[in-house]
């Protein structure tokens, strides 16, 4: 995660990145009463690889160039950020385009992934490779010891200074780094919970950040696919304010991930690693 930061191009001037959020009025149902409230913001962000498309998301239009880096890593597209050699931002208002220049190595790879999928039916996960692509063979962290209790303490309401944009107006999701003197470094937000992670992976490469020590906290619910984006980011302890998954468990277990859960009243719960002979 110490990657050299990769060359990122800023937006054209003429087409900013539209705000993350903009007030809408609304009334009650009998339109008796009307008022106005901030809304957090989405925008279509389509992403191409070497002039190939490879997906459209949909995130806050926020840190774009953190989530093109940390969407990337964490979908197993590059191993390294140095493996971006170049990335262009353009659009605008709710239509976003981002085209990135990769290592030859790393499209030859995405490429045999595409062919992979080709013919596959519209759910977008039938036949055994796209099955074999949902469950990649990740390599085993080597393990790291657990976080001391005291830097859980009060946790929620410390990451509060890290989302200024659900403070604002809620409807996102929060990816916090702490390190290895358990302080809070980096925060970022998205409608996405996937996003909002993909964007701290991002910022942590972009901002040169050593993982050694940290944790990852993520205030959505846990599931495999964020397991396996920390896996693949080397993060070795991965905290959640919402329950895990059955089978992100087995997966942090299986890949001496220390996985974490912060629930809202009671004390953390640590799934992995497990207790011997523990469920």
């Amino acid at each position: 995660m110490n990657a050299k930061r990769p060359a990122c191009a800023a937006p054209a001037l003429e087409t900013p990145a539209p705000a993350a959020s903009h007030t809408y009025s609304y009334s009650n149902l009998e339109h008796t009463e009307s008022a106005s409230t901030a809304l957090a913001e989405e925008v279509a962000l389509a992403i191409a690889f070497n002039g190939i498309s490879q997906a459209v998301m949909l995130v806050t239009p926020t840190d774009l160039e953190d989530f093109i880096v940390g969407f990337s890593l964490g979908s197993g597209i590059i191993q390294d950020a140095s493996d971006i050699y170049d990335l262009q931002l353009s659009g605008s208002g709710s239509a976003q385009y981002a085209q990135v220049t990769i290592a030859n190595r790393a499209f030859w790879n995405l490429k045999q992934q595409r062919r992979q999928l080709a013919g596959t039916s519209g759910c977008g996960l039938c036949g055994v490779e796209a099955v074999e692509q949902a469950l990649p063979e990740l390599e085993v962290l080597p393990g790291a010891p657990l976080p001391p209790a005291e830097w859980l303490e009060g946790l929620r309401q410390r990451i509060g200074a890290f989302q200024p944009l659900g403070q604002h107006c809620g409807a996102v999701h929060a990816a916090v780094f702490m390190n290895d003197q358990g302080q809070l470094l980096l925060g970022r937000e998205d409608i996405g919970r996937h996003n909002a992670l993909d964007k701290l992976i991002g910022g942590l490469v972009r901002q040169n950040i050593s993982t050694a020590g940290g944790l990852a906290i993520v205030t959505s619910r846990c599931s495999l696919e964020l397991i396996q984006k920390v896996l693949r980011a080397g993060i070795q302890t991965l905290v959640s304010l919402s329950s895990p998954t059955g089978l992100a468990v087995q997966w942090a277990r299986r890949h001496n991930l220390n996985l974490i859960h912060l629930p809202q009243k009671n004390a953390p719960r640590v799934y992995s690693p497990a207790l011997e002979n523990q469920a």
